[in-house]
């Protein structure tokens, strides 16, 4: 018990209650994202932002968000529709490469503005069925959300209208999700520390959260196994509605 509580208190700055409350937190929001296939990383960053370091938030978070993603993204890889990920991981590394330059320069609540009203009509304007996907979609939307993500952490719900519109089957939807959500947090993560951002004196945490994560992501895919497709769409738009009417109050 006294290691238990000498590696919770090693993380500078963070109080134990903290540090379990974040690691619950990472349980839960994995087991959202895993059954809805989104919702949890917006979630996970809203409360890392109340209680850490704000210069630490986004790239923790992206730590955090990719190994729950990996380890969705293994577990259910032969869903995985692969024909638009290349394109995606090269707008991803344009995106995150300007972002990285000018990180502090634009405002984070324009950009959540601005994301929050393309979900909402996305899902319920009249263009939605109309979402082509190409090559120069899907590096546009690398570059955007990644851009984006450098400042406001969680943009799978930007990324999640053209996943939809590829996919017909919910495992399909979930799996693909995460898929490109692992490439764009891994490699935020490669440019936050070429930003030299020092992950080290949280590695007990980003341990702790990870582990707490992965069961939730287990849990979360046996939600998603058992829940009719009906369900699943239904909630799907909900969470996404719900996230863009946040992100634009």
């Amino acid at each position: 018990m006294a290691i238990i509580d000498e590696i919770i208190g090693s993380v500078p700055q963070l109080s134990n209650w903290a540090f379990i409350t974040l690691c619950l937190v990472s349980f839960f929001t994995s087991l959202i994202s895993a059954a809805f296939g989104l919702g949890g990383g917006v979630m996970l960053v809203t409360i890392m932002a109340s209680l850490l370091n704000p210069l630490a938030v986004i790239p923790i978070h992206a730590v955090i968000q990719m190994n729950s993603n990996l380890f969705r993204a293994i577990m259910m890889w032969t869903h995985i529709k692969f024909i638009w990920m290349l394109p995606f991981v090269i707008g991803t590394i344009v995106g995150v490469s300007i972002g990285g330059q000018i990180v502090f320069a634009i405002p984070k609540y324009l950009l959540q503005g601005i994301i929050g009203l393309f979900i909402l009509y996305s899902l319920w304007g009249p263009s939605t069925v109309a979402i082509k996907s190409s090559w120069i979609t899907f590096i546009g939307i690398g570059v955007v959300s990644s851009f984006a993500t450098m400042f406001v952490g969680g943009t799978g719900s930007l990324v999640a209208p053209f996943i939809k519109a590829t996919t017909d089957e919910r495992r399909l939807t979930v799996a693909t999700h995460a898929a490109f959500m692992s490439w764009q947090h891994g490699v935020k993560i490669l440019t936050f520390g070429l930003l030299e951002f020092a992950f080290a004196p949280d590695l007990p945490l980003m341990i702790g959260m990870i582990l707490l994560g992965i069961i939730g992501t287990w849990l979360g895919r046996s939600i998603l196994t058992r829940m009719p497709k009906r369900v699943f769409r239904r909630a799907f738009n909900t969470v996404l509605t719900l996230l863009a009417t946040r992100l634009i109050y």
